[in-house]
């Protein structure tokens, strides 16, 4: 049985044989959406109007859906990797830096002019001080720190994807929102994960944001990663 990809060739070839003069644009755009629809009837992914989503990744037997999906496959992975690595050194900062000498100890403080007042970073600054970092070394991922509620509103969402990935992992704790966009002519692929706050100086750095009502363990805001597609 022929893919959908296999019969779109078919038809862009006339009754000689000869291939059909269309875009090279068009083509590629063509046989990527036919590739897609493929691997959908195949159930190793799923789509809607924001997303893609790999919900089997066991290979189909045909290499070239079987290169596609391990592509589109690499992506959520190596988000959530990241994630893992940057969720793990803000918790630990909050909890065992900040929240241990400011609250526990009582013996400095944290704050946005933390180079003035001989104080520490706060834990988003110490958090955007990495994205920077990370950023001028690295074309090959982008992440930074937003709030549907931010104290500073430079870091509340910017595009359409931040505003509703935001409100997804606001309104599904524990889930993540993965989507994909373009920026500046670039296609991205886009996952938002949960920002939650797992200490006290979590909540007493947001007492002056809009919402006042932060507890522990709530979700505070979405770390945003993007992978280029390209």
């Amino acid at each position: 049985m022929l893919t959908f990809a296999e019969e779109l060739i078919l038809l862009l070839h006339d009754e000689d044989g000869a291939p059909l003069p269309i875009q090279e644009d068009a083509l590629a755009c063509a046989l990527a959406g036919a590739v897609l629809m493929d691997l959908a009837f195949a159930y190793r992914i799923d789509t809607d109007l924001q997303a893609l989503v790999v919900i089997d990744q066991t290979p189909t037997g045909n290499p070239a859906l079987d290169r596609t999906l391990a592509k589109v496959a690499t992506r959520p992975e190596a988000a959530d990797m990241l994630y893992l690595v940057m969720s793990s050194d803000r918790a630990v900062y909050a909890r065992k830096v900040v929240q241990r000498l400011t609250r526990d100890d009582q013996v400095l403080t944290a704050s946005e002019h933390f180079e003035d007042d001989s104080a520490l970073p706060l834990p988003a600054q110490m958090f955007r001080f990495g994205a920077e970092l990370a950023a001028d070394k690295t074309d090959d991922f982008f992440y930074s720190l937003l709030s549907l509620h931010p104290v500073n509103k430079k870091n509340g969402p910017g595009t359409d994807l931040e505003q509703q990935g935001l409100q997804f992992v606001a309104d599904n704790p524990g889930e993540n929102f993965y989507g994909e966009e373009e920026l500046g002519g670039e296609r991205y692929f886009a996952a938002v994960y949960p920002d939650v706050a797992v200490a006290e100086a979590c909540v007493n750095c947001h007492k002056d944001s809009p919402r006042t009502d932060v507890e522990v363990g709530d979700v505070m805001g979405g770390v945003v990663i993007r992978i280029p597609m390209d």
